[in-house]
C-alpha cells in the first residue's frame, strides 16, 4: 500500500490562475498544483533554499526538490510547446493565520504597507522568556516579535526558536521577516550572522521584554553596542560561538 502524501502547506494562493498564448486557443493545458506554485513562489521569487521552503512548508527538503523540479518542467512545456497554463489542485493546506511566515504575506495581499525600517514599519525581535529579555542568544529557547507601524506596536507574539540550533537563529530570524533584535549577552559569530542578514542589533539589553521594544522606540533604550561573551575556554559545540553561559560581559 503506497504511503499517503503528506499535505504541504502554503502560504497563499495565487491571484492569476489561468496563463495562455496570445491571439490562439491552445489545444492542451498544463496543470501546476498550488503546492507546485508555492514552491516556485520561495524559491524563485522569495529566493529561499530548498532547505527553508521545507520548514516552511511542512516537508522535507526532498521533496521541495522533486516539487521543483516537476514544476520547473510543467513551466518549461508551456513556454515552449504554446500551452494554456493552469494552477489548481494538489495536496496542501492554508497556512494557520497567526503563522509568522504569512504576515507579510498577508500585507501584501490586502494591499497594506509592508513591514520596513524607518519611521513606518518593521519587526523587531527580543529573546524572551518569563516576560524578560532573556541574556544568551545563542541558547534562547523563544523570540517575542513586535509589528511596528509609525512608531507604534500593533502587534506582538511569541515564537519558538527551538529545533534551530545556535548557528540557525540568525536565519530564524531572516526567514521571520526581523530588521531589529535586542538582547543580553551574544557572540561575535552569531553578530556578524546577524549582519548579514541585514539585522540591526541592540545588545546588552535587561529588564522585560515589552519595556525594552517601548523603550527602543522612544529612542531611550540602554544597550551596549559593542557586546560580547567572554568564553574563557568553555565548549559551545557551535562554530558560531553564541553566547551559552553565565560569563557574558556588557
Amino acid at each position: 500500500m503506497p504511503r499517503p502524501k503528506r499535505v504541504r502547506t502554503i502560504c497563499q494562493k495565487p491571484e492569476y490562475v489561468s496563463f495562455h498564448p496570445d491571439g490562439i486557443s491552445p489545444p492542451e493545458t498544463v496543470i501546476l498544483s498550488l503546492d507546485e506554485y508555492e514552491v516556485i513562489r520561495l524559491v524563485d521569487y522569495e529566493k529561499q533554499t530548498h532547505e527553508q521552503a521545507a520548514r516552511q512548508m511542512g516537508i522535507a527538503r526532498a521533496t521541495v526538490t522533486e516539487i521543483y523540479e516537476v514544476a520547473r518542467y510543467k513551466l518549461a512545456d508551456s513556454l515552449l510547446n504554446g500551452k494554456r497554463l493552469t494552477i489548481d489542485g494538489g495536496s496542501y493546506q492554508m497556512c494557520p493565520g497567526g503563522s509568522v511566515h504569512c504576515l507579510r504575506q498577508r500585507c501584501r495581499r490586502r494591499g497594506e504597507q509592508p513591514l520596513q525600517k524607518g519611521n513606518k514599519a518593521m519587526r523587531i525581535a527580543v529573546t524572551y522568556e518569563d516576560g524578560n529579555v532573556f541574556q544568551h542568544f545563542g541558547h534562547t529557547e523563544a523570540f517575542k516579535f513586535y509589528d511596528v507601524d509609525n512608531g507604534a506596536i500593533q502587534s506582538s507574539q511569541v515564537a519558538d526558536a527551538n529545533g534551530y540550533g545556535h548557528g540557525a537563529l540568525a536565519e530564524f530570524l531572516r526567514l521571520n521577516q526581523v530588521d531589529t533584535l535586542i538582547c543580553g549577552g551574544i557572540g561575535g559569530g552569531a553578530q556578524n550572522a546577524l549582519a548579514q542578514a541585514g539585522i540591526q542589533l541592540y545588545g546588552g539589553v535587561t529588564g522585560e521584554a515589552d519595556g525594552a521594544v517601548e523603550a527602543l522606540l522612544a529612542g531611550k533604550l540602554g544597550y551596549d553596542p559593542d557586546v560580547h561573551c567572554d568564553h574563557h575556554g568553555h565548549g559551545h559545540g557551535d562554530g558560531a560561538h553564541n553566547c551559552g553561559h553565565s560569563s557574558c560581559s556588557h
